[in-house]
């Protein structure tokens, strides 16, 4: 799959602003796609993980992935103040 060996693992949103009430029926269809450890595990030992914020956590990617070491995510939303 795309994840196999990947240097980096980038994932957003997958509810648009306005539509976080819209329920589970619209997120059911992307869990296959979660950004999780087991994603994780199949990319490159020193891939780094990117989201560009606002998370939903437990959606499209788990607390163990965008807490643990291999995150840049917070790297990241910083360069964007500087950026902006």
């Amino acid at each position: 799959g795309a994840a196999d060996g990947a240097d980096v693992l980038v994932t957003d949103t997958w509810t648009s602003m306005g539509q976080e009430n819209d329920g589970l029926d619209r997120v059911r269809p992307f869990r296959p796609f979660q950004l999780n450890a087991a994603l994780l595990n199949r990319a490159d030992s020193e891939a780094i993980v990117l989201h560009c914020l606002p998370a939903h956590r437990g959606h499209e990617i788990t607390d163990e992935v965008i807490d643990g070491p291999r995150s840049a995510v917070w790297d990241e939303a910083e360069n964007r103040l500087h950026a902006q």
